[in-house]
C-alpha cells in the first residue's frame, strides 16, 4: 500500500469513528470539524490528506508551516494549534486562517495589528488551561470571558471559540473537562469548542466538541 493509500484508509477509519460518535450523541456529522494535524509530517503527506478529503490542516509551529505550506498545492484551511510567540504573530497572520491559541490581550493586540495591515479578518480561538497546569499555555477558565470581550473589541479580529488540551489521562477521565469546556463555550455564546485528539476525540464529540484535532490516527506515529 502506498503512503497516499495508507493516509486515505486511515482517514476513512477516523471519519467512520467521528460519524459513530456523532450518532451516539444525536448530533449531525457536519457539526464537527476535523483538523488533520500534520506536525513533523512532510508536505507530501499534507497533500495526500487534502486529496483524500481533508479540508482543514493543523500545524503546531509557525516556522514549520512557513517551510511546508508553499510546497502544498491543494487548498485547505490552515489552523495554528501550537503556542504562538508574539514575535511570530506577523507570520502567523500571513500563514494561518485560524489561530487557535490566543491566551492574552498582548498577543491578540499584535495579531490584530498585523491582520489589519494585511487587510484580513483573523479568526481566533482562545486557549483555556482546562487543568490549571503550570507547564501548559492558556488562560484560566474564570478569566476567559474578560479576554473574549477584550479580543472581540480589537480591529480585524473574530473570536470564533475556545480550545483546550485537558490534563493527560484515559479518554473517559477527560469527560468532565470536555463537559465544562462545552458549558464555557455556551456561556460565552461562541461558535466553536476545539477539544479532542487521537486518544479521546470520540468522548470529546459526545460531550459537544465542534473541532477535533487528529494527527496520529491519520498519519501514524511521529517517531
Amino acid at each position: 500500500m502506498s503512503r497516499s493509500d495508507d493516509i486515505r484508509a486511515n482517514l476513512a477509519a477516523v471519519e467512520s469513528r467521528i460519524a459513530a460518535a456523532c450518532q451516539r450523541a444525536e448530533r449531525k456529522r457536519e457539526d464537527v470539524l476535523l483538523v488533520a494535524v500534520t506536525k513533523v509530517f512532510p508536505a507530501s503527506d499534507v497533500e495526500a490528506a487534502i486529496v483524500a478529503g481533508v479540508t482543514n490542516v493543523g500545524e503546531n509551529k509557525v516556522q514549520e508551516a512557513r517551510d511546508k505550506k508553499p510546497l502544498v498545492t491543494s487548498s485547505a484551511t490552515w489552523h495554528l494549534i501550537g503556542h504562538l510567540q508574539s514575535n511570530k504573530a506577523k507570520d502567523a497572520v500571513r500563514l494561518f486562517d485560524v489561530i487557535q491559541t490566543v491566551d492574552s490581550v498582548d498577543l491578540a493586540t499584535k495579531i490584530s495589528r498585523h491582520a489589519e495591515s494585511a487587510g484580513k479578518t483573523q479568526d481566533v480561538l482562545l486557549q483555556v488551561n482546562a487543568g490549571n497546569e503550570e507547564q501548559k499555555s492558556g488562560v484560566d477558565a474564570k478569566d476567559v470571558a474578560a479576554l473574549a470581550k477584550s479580543v472581540a473589541a480589537l480591529p480585524s479580529m473574530r473570536v470564533a471559540g475556545i480550545m483546550a488540551i485537558p490534563p493527560a489521562g484515559e479518554a473517559e477521565t477527560m469527560r468532565p473537562y470536555f463537559r465544562d469546556l462545552k458549558k464555557l463555550r455556551d456561556d460565552l455564546g461562541l461558535e466553536h469548542v476545539s477539544m479532542g485528539m487521537t486518544d479521546d476525540f470520540e468522548v470529546a464529540i459526545e460531550e459537544g466538541s465542534t473541532i477535533v484535532r487528529i494527527g496520529r490516527a491519520i498519519f501514524g506515529s511521529r517517531a
